[in-house]
């Protein structure tokens, strides 16, 4: 399709119309490299506390679209909050990540609760009903859930672990009280997006960040399926929801993905290789990404490098310019707005 102009260039990319100048955003982008970011998770105390106290919330959300004028905010929340709504008890150790009370045996998944408690999820609708009600018209708002494989590899392993192979094991020891797990995750991920979007929020996004531990047989049962199944209940009760897939690491998997879960978009990290992206997934859906979080970091001549060649690679299609994944403390803000300013002047 050809370009068309509205007011919020990111939404018109997910409805199929490449942007002569692609839309922007950041993943993580509100976060610890945000003096004013640092200054308010002091004050909030715990992380959660800074997610379940809406005030919080969308300030935090709001924050890098002040500073940078964004074309999408994400709210801030994270992954983890539905096994908190499931009666699992979720906290965040500094340094360390979270830490949840493992699932590690098909006696203590047959205990799970089938059913979440959505009131523990009304301070994050709340936030985006805030946002929303703040947020500059051409800008849009962004819902998400984690993906129910990466969900539960921390719910089976109480933690990240470097390849998640805790709950790897279990899925090929005891596929179906893992199974158990993910539909739990699926149906209460539908009705979490659902209330997002009912919140304000214009779009989604399903993170798998633990995708490319896979492999293909595996990828398609508990990646593929289980996203597959969010995107279909979304839609079946809002037929125009706009969600984007991000399966990490998937490389030469991902046009399996985009033709069996339907999503909009998929976002693609540095790793991706271009012509298979170009040929066999932007010439179906939209792509998000994918500059590595380390040019960003890097700055200088290597950044402009590696802008262009995203521009260079994704442009010529329908592109909404982003990073491989979240974008890392250390990041200068300058960076930030160095990438900015080149974004927006490509002329495409």
């Amino acid at each position: 399709m050809p370009p068309i102009s509205s007011s919020k260039p990111f939404l018109d990319v997910l409805s199929g119309h490449r942007q002569p100048i692609p839309p922007v955003w950041m993943m993580r982008q509100a976060g610890r490299y945000l003096p004013e970011y640092r200054e308010l998770r002091t004050k909030a105390g715990s992380f959660l506390d800074l997610c379940f106290t809406p005030e919080y919330a969308a300030e935090v959300t709001l924050q890098p679209i002040r500073r940078f004028n964004f074309d999408a905010a994400i709210i801030f929340s994270d992954i983890l909050v539905v096994p908190h709504a499931l009666g699992r008890a979720v906290r965040f150790e500094i340094g360390e990540g979270p830490r949840l009370d493992p699932l590690d045996t098909p006696d203590k998944i047959a205990a799970l609760a089938t059913q979440a408690d959505f009131a523990k999820l009304e301070p994050v609708y709340e936030a985006l009903r805030r946002v929303r009600g703040e947020l500059d018209p051409n800008i849009a708002l962004i819902g998400f859930c984690g993906a129910p494989w990466t969900v539960a590899t921390y719910m089976v392993a109480g933690q990240g672990t470097p390849d998640q192979a805790p709950a790897r094991m279990m899925a090929y020891r005891h596929p179906d009280a893992f199974a158990d797990i993910i539909d739990v995750l699926v149906e209460n991920s539908i009705q979490y997006l659902l209330g997002q979007l009912k919140a304000g929020a214009d779009a989604l996004q399903i993170f798998d960040t633990w995708a490319g531990v896979l492999p293909p047989r595996e990828f398609e049962r508990w990646s593929i399926e289980p996203t597959r199944r969010i995107v279909a209940g979304v839609r079946a009760k809002m037929p125009g929801a706009k969600i984007i897939g991000f399966p990490r690491g998937a490389g030469a998997l991902l046009p399996a993905y985009v033709e069996a879960t339907g999503v909009d978009a998929v976002s693609i990290d540095w790793a991706a290789e271009p012509s298979l992206i170009r040929e066999r997934v932007q010439s179906r859906v939209a792509v998000q990404g994918n500059l590595d979080p380390l040019a960003l970091i890097a700055g200088g001549g290597a950044l402009d490098r590696a802008i262009d060649d995203v521009l260079t690679n994704y442009a010529g299609g329908r592109l909404i310019f982003n990073l491989g994944h979240g974008i890392l403390p250390e990041t200068p803000i300058a960076h930030v707005e160095q990438m900015l300013k080149r974004v927006r002047a490509y002329k495409g």
